[in-house]
């Protein structure tokens, strides 16, 4: 059943869509895991590439449930602070936790020639493969955020053979045609420069192999349609943005999904239109679970009254 818009209540005084989404940069909340002491996973790409994605696996002497791969969003890593915070809350649920930095991201830069787009799932189907039997031996069930979740949902709608359990996704842009246009909007104009920008430097880091010409083309996107459509539709096969965008987007998978998968999305993402979730005919897609709110920004949902946040609570909850 659909969450009911009052499930969810802001934190004074992060009321709105932007304030709940500015939250995340505005306050830095330090996520405290030496409890749980962490150990590296090194997942080889099965692509002939040479690439390694790094995770970073928090385990537990008497595990309850089963384990979590967390899945960042566009140009975060492991280290972001919502990867943090629900490792932290999942792990005093009884949960392992695997924080995974995607190919080219994070701690997985220095040791990637490539990097990972919304539809990259072959390369999270190899780390769920790869995970050591200790930690698959109760299933997994996987957490994407933003980007990371449209990837999930589809992972799971293409009924892959994997010991996945159950999925969730936060602020996913399962339309990404109707995401990079939002950010086209006047009212986002800020928000659009900054992760531009932010697109542009990770694309270009050091250790990424990449050609005159695909630097150029980087440099020269002035949206982030322009990027998609010069440089990473090209670079992974697909003939332009438009054509990565329709074969890419979570939307095409969601009615193939037989894993039982929660989705959380608010009214007020400033970021992500709501329009693809509302729009849904979720008695046709049993498996699914929306959660759908007024509230709640882009991977915001600071609630009143708890430290966690509120899709951190809802995660743990549909998990158990």
């Amino acid at each position: 059943m659909p969450a009911t818009p009052d499930d969810f209540r802001a934190r004074p005084p992060w009321w709105g869509g932007d304030l709940q989404t500015l939250r995340n940069f505005a306050v830095r909340v330090a996520v405290d895991l030496s409890a749980w002491p962490c150990a590296p996973l090194l997942f080889p790409m099965a692509d002939g590439s040479g690439d390694r994605l790094l995770g970073f696996v928090h385990r537990l002497d008497a595990p309850t449930r089963p384990t979590v791969l967390l899945v960042h969003g566009l140009a975060g890593s492991s280290e972001s602070s919502y990867m943090r915070g629900t490792a932290a809350h999942l792990l005093g649920q009884g949960h392992q936790v695997v924080r995974l930095n995607l190919r080219g991201a994070g701690a997985s830069r220095a040791l990637c020639k490539f990097q990972y787009h919304a539809g990259r799932t072959e390369d999270l189907a190899t780390v769920i493969a790869a995970l050591p039997a200790g930690l698959v031996r109760d299933g997994v069930c996987v957490v994407g955020y933003s980007l990371g979740g449209n990837a999930v949902l589809k992972l799971v709608g293409e009924e892959r053979a994997l010991p996945v359990r159950a999925a969730a996704s936060v602020s996913a842009p399962i339309d990404l045609s109707a995401a990079a246009h939002r950010f086209l909007a006047p009212r986002n104009y800020l928000y659009h420069r900054w992760m531009l920008a932010r697109m542009k430097r990770e694309a270009m880091s050091e250790g990424a192999s990449i050609t005159e010409q695909e630097r150029e083309a980087v440099l020269s996107a002035e949206s982030v349609i322009q990027f998609d459509d010069r440089f990473v539709a090209p670079r992974n096969g697909f003939a332009n943005a438009a054509d990565y965008y329709a074969r890419c987007s979570a939307l095409g998978f969601l009615g193939t999904i037989r894993v039982p998968s929660l989705l959380i999305h608010a009214d007020d993402d400033p970021w992500i239109p709501a329009s693809a979730y509302r729009g849904w005919d979720w008695r046709s897609t049993p498996a699914l679970t929306p959660a759908l709110t007024r509230g709640g920004g882009h991977v915001g949902y600071h609630a009143a009254g708890d430290a966690a946040t509120w899709y951190d609570r809802r995660i743990a909850a549909f998990f158990a």
